[in-house]
Order: structure tokens, then C-alpha cells, then sequence
């Protein structure tokens, strides 16, 4: 399982049935601090998550199928929850990260990132 950010939507018209009805994201796979670690996932989306959300991504095929309730299916990435905080209070490495405050479901956060990025908390 992992967190992420929701980066773009993939459309296939020829597709296995078991992508039948169902969206597709693409989704960056996230540190908890929240940067880009190069690695990505084209996920099923059972939460309504949309470009930009940050997600919870469960990746592992046989607990995939579960959640689709599919005993067969060519799936191996859902997102199943979407993310609205992070806390790193423990970690005292990281301490130095400034959370972020959404300002705009529309807009930039006043850190300049995007509105819909969660709270990154490091502070005890």
C-alpha cells in the first residue's frame, strides 16, 4: 500500500471486461513527505478520486481482485481511499518540513502547491 497523487485519467476503448465501467487514474507513487519518487501505477478508482487528489493505493493483486470482487481480473492497483492527512510526528528527521494549508479546492495552497494536497505535519 502507498500513497500517491492522482496525475491524469487513462482511456481505453478496447479493454478487458473486468475494466468495464470502472475509471482509470494515473497515479505518481509519493514519499510521506509528499515528493515524487519517479514510480507510477495506472490504478482502478473506487473512492471518486480525481486529478490532483492525493490517494491511498493499494497495490497487490490478490487483495485487488478482493475489493472488486473479482476471482479473475488483470488488476493489480486500486485506490481506495483518499488521503486528507499526513502525520510524521515521530520521525524526527524530518522535522524541518513545513505543513501546507489549503487556501482553494480550485487553487494553490499559499505555499504554492496544489490547494488539494494534504497537511504534511512534522511538528510534536
Amino acid at each position: 500500500m502507498y500513497i500517491g497523487r492522482v496525475t491524469g485519467t487513462v482511456v481505453a476503448t478496447i479493454k478487458h471486461e473486468a475494466f468495464y465501467g470502472r475509471k482509470l487514474l494515473l497515479v505518481d507513487r509519493l514519499t510521506p513527505e509528499g515528493d515524487v519518487t519517479g514510480a507510477y501505477d495506472i490504478c482502478v478508482d473506487v473512492a471518486q478520486a480525481g486529478v490532483g487528489d492525493w490517494v491511498l493505493v493499494i497495490d497487490e493483486g490478490n487483495g485487488a481482485r478482493q475489493i472488486l470482487q473479482r476471482e479473475v481480473a488483470p488488476v493489480r492497483a486500486v485506490i481506495v481511499g483518499i488521503v486528507d492527512d499526513v502525520d510524521l510526528t515521530g520521525f524526527r528527521n524530518l522535522s524541518s518540513l513545513e505543513s501546507t494549508v489549503p487556501t482553494d479546492r480550485r487553487g494553490k495552497g499559499e505555499d504554492g502547491r496544489p490547494e488539494n494536497q494534504p497537511t504534511v505535519s512534522t511538528k510534536p
